[in-house]
């Protein structure tokens, strides 16, 4: 095989995997699109994310910009040389990062240095198989941290909120499962898609519930149980009320793949593997003989490509309905006067300075100054994907929002400390920052998860850069924005919408309370 063949292959499957979702889920989301009534949240939510899908096919960009842990799924002929094709992936994942086409992940988990390409002890995962076929069948899956952090395992029998005890049969599993669409909440970026695996050990059941990750979204299941058991979640987890985004709506579900394996008798795990609308993952046929692509997968039938004026024109509609009766622009540095007068469910937006804060940041701002004045200012729960031109100046490639619930233990108190009238993140933070928005003045406000490219046209400059050390996905970046749009979901009043559906769709998973199978 000519290697140097194989490994552009591999880029090419990784920088298609990054910025074009596959023809499958392109065609799930619009039916969920369709389904939803116009002028709501979830509507322009929908609109936001067609919109940013359109804008990552033009741009050839990120999709999201947590493009997560690259995982590889190889079946090669037998006498294919695995380790030549491993350090070719390598090769192909360090092009990626360094183009701008994946952002850099990969972090020792002791010290928290970033690699910078992606490359470490366990990243990428590439899992090789044999198989008896002439050609090599590779596969891509980029599952970002925020879905990852909602996949969820069950050790039966177990009780589970909502729905009672859930036993070792299948009416258990099934409980197991919709339970498990709920506890994610609008966190994994709802709507979204899930794999199951039953039985095994606990890594095993894991690795067999990503696995059904890779299964096409319209194909069926050969195993009946499992094809009832798959169409039941994917039917009544929409009647959930969760919705896109957590924000409540038709479509919390957009697919549902269940695969089973032999177990010990002393164990019985159900392993639920969560994956966001931005389901990215593709596989290419590789010749073994040229190293070159003869065939995409997962792109038959119809490509829906989405219209790019969407997402203006339903949140326009939005804005005209019962639900949403206002939208404020908001021009940073923002008063608490401001702060106070918005109420959960306005539309904002923003103007001015942004600026970026995850995990490290947090963690910094808890002992230390902060770097610049965040008096009246907006933190930002984004990792964004970053590109310096030749002049050494720094563009934003993608820049969505992360998962907000992760800073919970500090948020409140940091807001407090330095006088932050604003978070911007998604899925919604807990009782501890709502009860420091009332006291102090402040502000969530949930952006669309994984419209990276929708938000990062918003970017107009890069103002400035600060504790770079925390590598690029962590640092603190200024950025300059306009007409930054966002809805209020926590407000200075103790209101939270994430609290009210988290409430309401637990009451209606009450209703899945009696067998069915």
């Amino acid at each position: 095989m000519n290697i140097d063949k194989f490994q552009e292959s591999m880029y090419q499957l990784i920088v298609e995997t990054s910025t074009n979702l596959p023809r499958d889920v392109r065609r799930a989301i619009k039916a969920a699109k369709e389904r939803e009534s116009a002028g709501t949240r979830a509507a322009m939510s929908l609109a936001t994310i067609t919109n940013n899908i359109k804008m990552a096919d033009d741009n050839v960009s990120p999709i999201c910009q947590d493009t997560g842990l690259p995982t590889f799924k190889i079946k090669t002929p037998v006498g294919a040389n695995q380790l030549v094709m491993k350090e070719a992936i390598k090769n192909a994942i360090a092009k990626a990062t360094k183009d701008g086409k994946l952002r850099p992940n990969s972090v020792d988990s002791l010290t928290g240095e970033n690699s910078g390409d992606n490359l470490g002890f366990g990243t990428p995962v590439i899992k090789f198989e044999q198989w008896e076929k002439d050609y090599i069948d590779a596969r891509l899956i980029l599952k970002g941290g925020g879905c990852e952090n909602k996949n969820i395992q069950y050790s039966l029998p177990c009780e589970l909120e909502g729905l009672g005890r859930a036993g070792r049969d299948l009416d258990g599993i099934r409980k197991c499962i919709m339970h498990s669409v709920y506890q994610a909440q609008g966190q994994g970026c709802s709507a979204g898609f899930i794999g199951v695996g039953i039985g095994g050990d606990r890594s095993s059941g894991y690795d067999l519930a990503k696995e059904q990750l890779f299964r096409s979204v319209d194909d069926v299941n050969p195993n009946e149980d499992l094809r009832k058991l798959e169409e039941y979640v994917l039917e009544n987890a929409n009647e959930l009320g969760i919705g896109t985004m957590g924000f409540g709506g038709e479509t919390t579900l957009l697919g549902c793949k269940v695969g089973v394996m032999n177990r010990i008798p002393a164990s019985f795990f159900v392993s639920v593997a969560y994956n966001c609308w931005a389901f990215r993952r593709l596989g290419v046929a590789v010749s073994m003989e040229t190293g070159e692509i003869n065939e995409w997968m997962y792109q038959e039938g119809e490509k829906i490509d989405f219209g790019a004026t969407e997402a203006e024109l339903e949140t326009a509609a939005a804005v005209e309905t019962e639900e949403q009766t206002n939208i404020v622009t908001l021009q940073a540095p923002i008063t608490e006067e401001q702060i106070r007068s918005l109420k959960v469910g306005d539309v904002v937006q923003i103007n001015g300075m942004m600026y970026t804060g995850r995990d490290a940041i947090h963690h910094h701002l808890m002992d230390h100054d902060a770097p610049v004045d965040l008096n009246g200012q907006v933190i930002y729960h984004c990792g964004p994907v970053m590109m310096k031109d030749e002049e050494g100046k720094w563009h934003v490639k993608a820049a969505g929002p992360t998962t907000s619930i992760r800073e919970e233990p500090y948020q409140g108190d940091i807001m407090k400390k330095f006088g932050i009238r604003a978070v911007i993140g998604k899925g919604g933070m807990g009782p501890k920052t709502l009860a420091a928005l009332q006291e102090h003045g402040g502000v969530y406000l949930n952006a669309i998860g994984g419209a990276a490219q929708y938000y990062a046209d918003c970017i107009k400059s890069v103002e400035g850069v600060d504790l770079m050390e925390f590598g690029i996905p962590e640092a603190m970046w200024h950025l300059k924005v306009e007409g930054f749009t966002a809805v209020v979901t926590m407000d200075s009043h103790g209101n939270s919408l994430h609290k009210d559906v988290d409430k309401s769709s637990l009451e209606k998973l009450a209703q899945f309370k009696e067998r069915v199978f």
